[in-house]
């Protein structure tokens, strides 16, 4: 199968657990992930079958929307709920403390990861440091907050009050980090609560298909679960489409760059390294391309070359 399924994972299992229910669901063996939820997270989780595999890495760039909780009053080890609690000795805040602390995360900001991250140290995992007890120093990283607010508040125990932020960010955001700074911010500590990952680029949780919903299709017949794939080159808007010939094709099929794209004008694409989406007539992906020196140049071609007319 080719295509993309766009799951919403449900609290619990890792984004390889899913990977893996979908590998067997499919009976295909190229699958994969746009971007990992952790385990107590739960939202818009992308997965790539066959040669929609190829093109992961053109959306791992994408902006993410979460919807996380923010519980205040407490620190964890983790950054989250799993951790370890240490109350706040800071008076708690009120929402419209926090709510004036968020002008400082709009933007471009640098953010500490968690001590418990994937991240590698001298070649080990620093959650694994961590779990060992070892000192995890953790360089700071830019990312980009483009719009953070907070949706509701809770202040039913007023010691321990919970915020409900909705937040759209870069790729490569923790927002384990950004509660636990939020927390710091407003004089008191901070943790994450819950997070459900809401979009990711043009996908989004509305339309995302349930595991149950996944696994029902399946048993009903290949074909059915087929039905829920989007194209492979779903959720590339952003990306510039050239619709070429069939001579054009050929050219590309064969790795060779095409010296004139079809019959379609090419100086208002871009040259040099953005991919390019080139189309089929029928609007069918065939390859990604970069357009060098007023050239298309292959780079990954997704459709076979012809065979070969035998001579008689």
């Amino acid at each position: 199968m080719d295509g993309i399924l766009v799951v919403a994972k449900p609290v619990g299992p890792t984004s390889h657990d899913i990977v893996g229910l979908i590998r067997r669901l499919s009976a295909t063996k190229r699958v994969g992930h746009g971007g990992t939820l952790d385990p107590f997270a739960s939202g818009v989780l992308p997965i790539f079958l066959g040669k929609a595999t190829r093109l992961v890495e053109y959306h791992l760039g994408d902006r993410k929307r979460y919807r996380a909780t923010v519980c205040f009053g407490a620190s964890s080890t983790t950054d989250d709920l799993e951790g370890d609690l240490t109350p706040s000795t800071g008076p708690a805040p009120a929402e419209p403390d926090v709510a004036a602390a968020l002008a400082a995360f709009r933007g471009p900001i640098s953010q500490r990861p968690p001590d418990y991250s994937a991240i590698k140290v001298a070649g080990r995992r620093a959650y694994a440091m961590a779990r060992a007890g070892q000192s995890v120093e953790l360089a700071p990283r830019d990312v980009t907050i483009h719009s953070i607010e907070i949706e509701s508040w809770d202040a039913t125990d007023p010691e321990r009050p919970v915020a409900i932020v909705d937040v759209e960010c870069s790729a490569g955001t923790y927002i384990r980090s950004l509660a636990r700074d939020l927390g710091a911010a407003v004089g008191s500590a901070a943790y994450l609560g819950a997070l459900v990952r809401t979009a990711s680029g043009q996908f989004r949780l509305e339309s995302a298909i349930d595991v149950e919903a996944v696994r029902a299709a399946a048993a009903d017949d290949p074909a059915a679960l087929e039905r829920l794939l989007l194209p492979v080159d779903a959720g590339l808007d952003h990306l510039p489409r050239l619709t070429v010939d069939a001579a054009t094709i050929g050219a590309l099929v064969r790795g060779q760059a095409a010296a004139r794209p079809g019959d379609v004008e090419i100086h208002d694409l871009p040259d040099g390294d953005r991919p390019i989406l080139v189309v089929d007539a029928d609007g069918g992906l065939v390859a990604i391309a970069t357009l060098k020196r007023g050239r298309l140049a292959p780079d990954k071609v997704l459709v076979e070359a012809p065979a070969a007319t035998a001579r008689v």
